[in-house]
């Protein structure tokens, strides 16, 4: 794979807020998809990114045994690659429950 060009990933809050609505929209009645996102616990995410070559993150979706979709992270090297032999996360505190407080991203 190519090393990832340049770009800005940031986005609004209101940008953000759209995505995860319509996320949210289009998973009305179906229980295995129901899910708005995940937690990780931050020194577990600067841990995989402070990895030797490790320029980015990966977000892989997934599905667990039991078939509830899950969220992957793995880091990347310079030239884009996965860094498969390295820290990989999973088992995220899932949302709902774990949404925290009112937030535009989850209302």
């Amino acid at each position: 794979m190519p090393p990832l060009e340049p770009r800005d990933h940031r986005i609004s809050l209101q940008e953000a807020a759209a995505h995860t609505r319509r996320h949210r929209a289009g998973v009305q009645g179906k229980p295995k998809e129901a899910d708005h996102g995940g937690s990780f616990h931050g020194d577990q995410v600067m841990g995989l990114l402070k990895q030797k070559g490790c320029t980015g993150l990966k977000v892989y979706h997934g599905r667990s045994e039991k078939g509830a979709r899950s969220i992957v992270l793995v880091g990347l090297d310079a030239q884009g690659n996965d860094m498969t032999t390295g820290m990989l996360l999973e088992v995220c505190w899932p949302c709902p429950p774990y949404c925290g407080d009112s937030s535009p991203l989850n209302a």
